[in-house]
């Protein structure tokens, strides 16, 4: 009473009639009109709701559609039961009635629901009102009836108990099919438990990880709280309790079976601010529909899916979407998420798919609602649609749709609505998706995904082995090899800078096995079942890892494993060289359609977001590094958090736009000096002969002297730079086939001049480094806790995004800045230089490994603000890739 009370009371405010059935009497003078207990649906309501809402059709025909609503369904699944309901719903009942103008009988619909008007249906809260089924008899605690149908069940505890229990005890029970009153939740929306101040909402198929709370009622930004006002306020007010069940449910075919899914609070504000967004973008023609952000895991690819379904159902046009991925696999996901859902048949689903420009123009000229296609598809800037009731819905659109080809896709579109979904936050140098789509419609971030449980908790455990210098006698050794080897100069400068990376030190042979070995220890002495994903630095030490991983594994299980790799070409022999072998492994990826199921790990926040799915008895998901990559961490969690706010402003685009002009002025003027006619190369076709032998021709003049060809190169850079800043918008579209010829030009004298090659000395390099260089097991230093994780979730996001806020730089900064520089002039002026002590080299490497202290970003910024003080000379030595 001290929970269902209130809820009566606040039901009542919202509008709806209550009443209580804890004395009802059964029969026409009953309070609710039901004749036995085993009746759901209030048929004296639904029949005068029926009768209201469609005043010109005869009692025949209403008679029927409450025949074909209240007709037993037991034979069906309880999912399927209900989607046929609910079409119904929808759609209306269709009924056959007597056509007194022409004779005979016509179609006619019924309709059920009043969905633009709530005030024209029938709102009832019933309390413990009794229920029988097959066996036994339940008595829910509040039941919300829409038109004579049962569309809400609550289910409430008192204050102390969990909420869980109302789930475990009652919902569950309830929908049992010989124990419980299975016919409730033929005709259910959503389903509530509740204990006052913990609340909860999900559907029919739903166990309880997936079920919600529901924090927010009329903005993403408001405080979020927790409690059964705030459930009942941004669920069951009558309008949005319409547009919940209208737009914002749908079903989904799985392998396990149908399932119905609910909106969650984010998808359900964040959807609407889009529709919103979208309205204005067409009031206004300007194109911009916005940016979706949500963060991994919570739910993107139904976004997408309850956006178009309710634009198609609202919002007057003859509509078609254009989803538009950058990735195979990407399209096929959510093209299966589409048709999974009925939003397109399976039919359509094969027809509808764009594999070329002709084929998309196509596809927009006839009547599709739904159009899949790559970004790569739109390789000329030609209009293939000018229709204006064209939404264009991009996903991960900050990847690759700022460039070329989505200049191309803007200008094959000129007059549609542009929106962008993405699962990461736009970040400093991404400003231009904010350009062409909009400013942000709804953030949705990684803290807020874990506080409203739409994606688990992560803990970050750090088991990096420590690294040791085993064989003091590896500079004579190098050395040897090298003399050996008979080196070049630029062989050696080569093999140097091969030589100062990391990875050197983490393909190590003795590392991987400590690594491969604490793997397999931590993952079966966790004590319970689950699933891991070890991501490799490159795809041979993933195949190493696989052999290492499976040889320490217990003999006594036998865990299912898979390497998954993008494939490359020759890779067979490329494996085959560093003693591995990839085809068992390619044919087992290319049979179970592996590499279809995973998406590459090229970006840290796309690589932890694996671990955060919700899953039945899941709890939380845990970050094992054997990699020091906690500082990388850290700053992509500190992006994650913000968005609100703080955003860099995005640059004058006339300004870019006329730097980009002089920048390709200057390089036509230097080529035309040094005897190169551009537009000679532009005017062969790309397609013949032709154009390779003006591109060679054109090169032979800029190849001699080196400091000609420096400064040509120097000039591309920069124009190709300033160019790609420019796109997408369709002003770039001017400057297309100038900065195309130049950069063909650059590319074909950057080719020309094969890099050094090493790969001779390089192996028995490797050989004397996995004999010189040792790991050390990981070891638990504070042994006083059980757990050395993490908890990502709790940490202070806003202290977090502060310290990597500008900042003045450091005196190590400015140190390096200052090597960095020297070598640079010693490279610009020729002095001779001297071999390098190796044994210094990787000692000082594996103290960088070991302590995590290298700082990449740092030099970065320091690098940039020493480029805007110095000359026009220095700056183009700049340009010239000092770093």
């Amino acid at each position: 009473q001290l929970v269902e009370q209130p809820a009566i009371a606040l039901f009542a405010e919202l509008g709806w009639q209550t009443v209580s059935a804890m004395e009802e009497v059964f029969g026409a003078g009953g309070v609710l009109g039901r004749e036995t207990s085993g009746e759901v649906v209030l048929a004296p309501r639904l029949r005068a709701a029926l009768e209201k809402l469609n005043p010109r059709l005869p009692s025949e025909a209403i008679a029927s559609a409450v025949d074909e609503l209240t007709r037993d369904r037991s034979a069906m699944t309880l999912a399927g039961a209900n989607r046929e309901v609910w079409a119904l719903f929808k759609g209306g009942v269709k009924v056959r009635v007597l056509d007194r103008e022409r004779g005979g009988l016509k179609d006619e619909r019924v309709r059920v629901v009043d969905w633009e008007n709530p005030a024209a249906n029938d709102f009832l809260l019933v309390s413990q009102m009794t229920v029988t089924g097959q066996l036994y008899t339940c008595r829910p605690d509040l039941i919300g009836f829409v038109n004579g149908l049962p569309w809400v069940v609550i289910e409430l505890k008192k204050p102390g108990v969990p909420a869980r229990q109302a789930f475990d005890e009652n919902l569950t029970s309830y929908k049992h099919p010989q124990n419980g009153i299975p016919q409730l939740f033929w005709y259910s929306a959503f389903l509530i438990a509740s204990n006052g101040t913990e609340s909860r909402v999900g559907t029919i198929t739903a166990d309880w990880e997936r079920f919600f709370e529901w924090k927010r009622i009329e903005r993403e930004d408001e405080p979020r709280r927790v409690s059964l006002e705030v459930m009942l306020r941004g669920t069951c007010t009558p309008a949005r309790l319409l547009d919940i069940a209208e737009n914002f449910t749908l079903f989904s075919e799985h392998k396990s079976g149908l399932v119905k899914a609910l909106a969650q609070n984010h998808q359900y504000l964040g959807v609407n601010n889009a529709i919103a967004a979208t309205l204005e973008a067409r009031k206004a023609r300007h194109g911009r529909g916005g940016v979706f952000w949500q963060t991994q895991g919570s739910g993107k690819s139904f976004s997408m899916v309850f956006f178009a379904q309710k634009i198609l159902r609202k919002v007057a046009g003859n509509w078609t979407f254009v989803v538009v991925t950058d990735r195979v696999e990407l399209d096929d996901q959510i093209a299966k998420t589409f048709k999974a859902c009925g939003a397109v048949s399976e039919a359509e689903g094969d027809a509808c798919h764009a594999q070329s420009g002709a084929e998309l123009r196509k596809l927009l000229s006839e009547n599709h609602r739904y159009v899949f296609t790559l970004i790569h598809k739109f390789q000329a800037p030609e209009v293939l649609c000018d229709r204006a009731d064209v939404i264009v819905l991009t996903d991960e659109a900050h990847r690759s749709q700022y460039d070329t080809l989505a200049m191309n896709m803007r200008s094959a579109m000129p007059k549609a609505i542009f929106l962008a979904f993405t699962g990461t936050p736009l970040i400093v140098g991404e400003e231009r998706t904010k350009e062409v789509f909009g400013d942000y419609v709804s953030i949705y971030d990684f803290q807020q995904s874990i506080e409203d449980g739409a994606t688990v908790p992560l803990y970050y455990e750090n088991r990096t082995p420590e690294l040791q210098l085993v064989n003091p006698d590896l500079n004579d050794e190098l050395y040897e090899l090298i003399e050996a080897a008979q080196l070049d100069d630029q062989q050696e400068a080569r093999l140097e800078k091969e030589l100062s990376r990391q990875y050197h030190l983490i393909t190590r042979d003795d590392r991987l096995e400590t690594v491969a070995k604490d793997i397999a220890r931590h993952f079966t002495g966790r004590g319970f079942q689950g699933k891991a994903m070890v991501v490799s630095i490159d795809k041979a030490t993933a195949l190493r890892m696989y052999d290492k991983v499976r040889k320490h594994w217990p003999e006594l299980d036998t865990p299912d494993m898979a390497v998954v790799v993008s494939p490359g070409q020759n890779e067979v022999e490329q494996m085959k060289k560093l003693g591995l072998d990839i085809v068992p492994h390619r044919k087992r990826m290319n049979e179970q359609a592996l590499d279809e199921k995973f998406k590459d790990p090229d970006a840290l926040m796309q690589t932890i977001a694996r671990a955060n799915r919700v899953f039945p008895g899941k709890h939380s998901g845990v970050i094992v590094d054997y990699a020091n990559v906690f500082a990388r961490l850290e700053r992509a969690l500190a992006i994650y958090a913000t968005g609100r706010g703080g955003e860099r402003p995005v640059r004058d685009k006339k300004a870019l736009v006329a730097e980009l002009r002089q920048a390709v002025a200057g390089a036509t003027e230097f080529c035309k000096a040094h005897g190169v006619d551009l537009a000679r190369i532009e005017g062969t076709s790309a397609e013949k002969f032709e154009r390779a032998q003006a591109v060679e021709d054109a090169a032979n003049c800029l190849l001699a002297p080196e400091a000609v060809k420096r400064d040509f190169l120097s000039r591309a850079r920069l124009v190709d730079a300033l160019y790609g800043a420019v796109k997408p918008d369709p002003v770039a579209v001017e400057f297309a086939t100038r900065c195309g010829s130049i950069r063909a030009l650059a590319d074909f004298i950057r080719n020309r001049s094969d890099p050094p090659d090493i790969s001779h000395v390089l192996q028995g390099i490797n050989e004397l480094l996995d004999r010189s260089i040792g790991a050390e097991p990981f070891r638990i230093k504070d042994k006083d806790r059980a757990f050395g994780g993490i908890d990502l979730s709790k940490i202070d996001f806003q202290k977090l995004a502060k310290r990597f806020e500008k900042k003045r730089p450091t005196n190590s900064d400015l140190e390096r800045l200052r090597a960095a520089v020297k070598a640079q002039l010693e490279r610009m002026v020729r002095l001779n230089r001297t071999r390098a002590d190796y044994l210094e080299k990787f000692q000082a490497l594996i103290d960088d490994y070991n302590s995590g202290s290298r700082n990449i970003e740092e030099i970065f910024r320091d690098l940039v603000a020493l480029s805007r003080a110095l000359t026009e000379e220095q700056e183009r030595h700049v340009r010239e890739h000092l770093s």
